[in-house]
């Protein structure tokens, strides 16, 4: 893969008040990188990094990985500031732009480094890296800290729906206190030296190889953060959601594009246990599954009998 790092030209002389505002606002537990993924969103990226950038906390480092894009999403991310990282011939879309980022962050970086991995089309609340990092630091077993998120507007009545779903979506991770299934691809939050673990263990086969190469994502499945909290998971972390960890995220404004995404979702669930078999980790998973099987069953017998 052929990539390209460019970064915003910075000005000669940045007076001091502001270096010492921009400090006085940065994250406790180290250097705080954000990765944002991005194929031809131009549409929203500006609107993301405007986020980043007011955050109460703010980032280090914000890289945008511009993923085989034919747009002018490198040109608007640099307007904001962010770095690029250009790809060339990556076949493995967001997870396969992801791996190539953290090859080269990871082994330079301290253990307590922190890395944030967002969606271009998301948007987070100003205080989303403080209140992740206080969670995270926390507990020292807490491998990832997603988001929380609510649905952005449009759609129609499509969109309507999916922000009542993200809503009882969210009520219900406040009511767990935090706890969740899988951390959110949205956003999330994690250490340097739990990445570093996840690697690790793929090359000793604890789990499975992903792309072969100690990537951190599994580029042969189609959910690539579901598997990733199966690997946390199975290496003994725990994932959370907290409630005060919330973001915006785009609804699909169509229904043949929230078919094509939720299908992709559950095929990919499915793919994650089968890939993992059965074991305490996923037996949880396998029952959402079968629960799922039984509801479609029912239903497909009450329609029948009506006929």
């Amino acid at each position: 893969m052929l990539t390209e790092t460019t970064a915003a030209p910075a000005p000669a002389s940045a007076p001091d008040t502001a270096t010492r505002r921009r400090r006085s606002h940065r994250a406790a537990g180290g250097v705080v990188t954000v990765l944002v993924p991005a194929h031809n969103e131009s549409a929203g990226i500006t609107e993301t990094l405007h986020s980043l950038n007011n955050q109460t906390h703010r980032p280090d480092r914000v890289i945008v990985v511009a993923d085989n894009c034919t747009d002018d999403t490198e040109e608007l991310a640099l307007a904001q500031g962010a770095e690029v990282i250009r790809t060339v011939g990556n076949k493995d879309k967001k997870a396969g732009a992801l791996n190539f980022a953290l090859s080269q962050l990871l082994p330079d970086a301290d253990p307590e480094d922190l890395v944030l991995v967002q969606d271009a089309d998301s948007q987070l609340a100003l205080d989303f890296i403080e209140n992740a990092t206080k969670n995270l630091l926390a507990d020292e077993l807490l491998g990832a800290v997603g988001g929380v998120f609510s649905g952005g507007p449009g759609g129609g009545f499509v969109g309507h729906l999916q922000r009542n779903e993200y809503a009882r979506y969210a009520r219900d991770v406040k009511r767990l206190h935090g706890k969740c299934l899988v951390v959110t691809g949205t956003a999330a939050l994690f250490r340097v030296k739990t990445l570093r673990d996840v690697v690790a263990a793929r090359l000793k086969g604890t789990l499975p190889p992903g792309n072969g190469k100690g990537g951190v994502y599994d580029t042969s499945v189609l959910t690539e953060d579901n598997e990733l909290s199966f690997a946390l998971l199975t290496l003994g972390y725990r994932i959370a959601s907290p409630s005060n960890c919330t973001l915006v995220t785009e609804v699909m404004p169509t229904w043949r594009e929230l078919w094509s995404q939720r299908l992709r979702w559950k095929r990919g669930a499915v793919e994650n246990c089968v890939q993992y078999g059965w074991t305490k980790v996923t037996r949880p998973y396998w029952g959402r599954q079968f629960l799922s099987m039984i509801g479609v069953v029912v239903t497909l017998a009450y329609f029948g009998s009506l006929l």
